[in-house]
């Protein structure tokens, strides 16, 4: 199956996406990304079966993310230019391997060495969604990126269910056992079922990476979303890291099945992801990031309670999840959607920009999180929190007062013919290019 959208320039017509295919991809999707959170709620049980300490176990989470955020960097552009059933296919078999691997740890060392293998192989998560995009039609993407993000989500939640079941009725390495077998059979599943995804594009690797840093240099727009999305991530980490040892410890003493049941509340944050996507396939992508960063902020204005326990403390705890679930999704929908849009011919890029931007602002607070809940406690940690969104609206402000150019991202990849033909656009075309441009935003 070849991809008309690269072939023509963005022109070309597809039929819609089938139902089953597009809750494939998001089953696949969250299924991946899950691998590295499985580990957080066990942190505490992990930590003792190792005999370490808290904050060293915490570390768990960091590791997986390094892994994750290097694979963002330096595998998903990939998807550009190999062909993605491939790609795909193979990526989740080797996660299933190096979940093993995590399964069969001896010491801490190990496992943090497994948990980032896990971590690069996870990636290929971020492969789906623009592999979805590009499959769609021009008037679904928008609702199709938000399905196959609703899955993302879904399996980031479910991942702490599940477990925390297995460790609450097994043991923790039995956790990573089940997540290696779901990730053969989707590998077998891809690979039967997906089509053939030509590459968008044919160039040297060292080239097709250079290609990333210059669209970053280059526009303010992908750089201003990069931002925010470190700061959605980065909120989002500081939550879930620490609400592990908040419900593990003396305020509410649960163990790792309860814990891991907090997850389905965080599953009501999947439904903003298909809200998110239609209102942006109507135009209303920057309204979304708006109000995204407000329910954002505010959501930690409610979650501090959460450290007074008690059934105040409990509704607080599960009020400010789903706040923050739904803020979270509605703020990747939204970068997505608008930079899928403008830059059709590189969205695996575009991805790895954003990603790398967001999971490197999750390394950086979960690592903070692990280090500081120890001295600091639920208030501190909420603190840290509110203080990361405030500086999500302070950059959005800036968008707001200071608008990005609207005209389409250049092609970094493009040929010498290619730049030639650019060059020699009329006026006309340009101001077309920009009025449509603008009503897109």
């Amino acid at each position: 199956m070849s991809d008309p959208e690269y072939e023509k320039g963005g022109t070309g017509v597809r039929s819609p996406l089938s139902r089953a295919m597009v809750l494939l991809l998001a089953v696949t999707c969250g299924a991946a990304v899950a691998n590295i959170y499985y580990a957080q709620p066990l942190l505490p049980v992990v930590s003792e079966a190792l005999g370490v300490s808290e904050g060293a176990g915490g570390l768990i989470v960091t590791a997986s993310q390094i892994g994750y955020a290097l694979s963002l960097a330096l595998l998903v552009p990939l998807g550009d230019v190999l062909e993605r059933r491939r790609l795909v296919s193979g990526l989740l078999a080797l996660s299933a391997v190096a979940l093993l691997g995590a399964a069969a740890a001896p010491s801490l060392g190990a496992l943090y060495a497994s948990v980032a293998l896990v971590g690069v192989t996870s990636a290929v998560a971020q492969i789906v969604v623009p592999l979805a995009a590009s499959l769609a039609a021009d008037h679904e993407r928008g609702a199709v990126v938000g399905t196959v993000m609703s899955g993302l989500l879904i399996g980031i939640m479910l991942a702490r269910t599940v477990a925390g079941m297995l460790a609450q009725f097994g043991d923790w390495r039995l956790v990573f056992v089940f997540a290696a077998l779901v990730m053969v059979v989707l590998a077998i599943t891809l690979r039967l079922v997906l089509p053939l995804v030509p590459p968008a594009a044919k160039t040297p690797y060292p080239r097709l990476l250079h290609s990333v840093v210059t669209l970053v240099r280059t526009e303010s727009l992908l750089r201003r979303r990069m931002a925010l999305a470190a700061v959605g991530m980065g909120g989002f980490t500081v939550l879930w890291t620490a609400s592990s040892f908040l419900l593990a410890g003396p305020t509410y003493g649960y163990g790792p099945a309860v814990i891991g049941l907090f997850g389905l509340v965080g599953v009501v944050g999947a439904a903003a992801a298909s809200v998110a996507g239609r209102l942006a396939d109507r135009g209303r992508a920057r309204q979304v990031t708006t109000g995204g960063l407000i329910v954002l902020t505010g959501s930690w204005g409610v979650l501090v309670l959460a450290g007074q326990g008690g059934p105040l403390g409990l509704s607080a705890l599960m009020t400010g999840i789903v706040a923050l679930n739904l803020a979270q999704q509605a703020l990747l929908i939204s970068h997505q959607s608008v930079l899928y849009r403008r830059v059709p011919h590189a969205r695996s890029r575009v991805t790895t920009a954003l990603m790398v931007s967001a999971f490197a602002g999750s390394t950086v607070t979960s690592a903070l999180t692990a280090a500081l809940y120890p001295r600091v406690g639920w208030a501190g940690v909420s603190v840290l929190g509110a203080v990361i969104a405030l500086i999500g609206l302070a950059i959005w402000s800036l968008e707001l007062l200071r608008p990005s150019p609207a005209e389409p991202l250049a092609e970094p990849l493009a040929d010498e013919n290619a730049h030639t033909a650019r060059s020699s656009t009329t006026g006309a075309d340009r101001t077309q290019a920009h009025t449509e441009e603008t009503a897109h935003a």
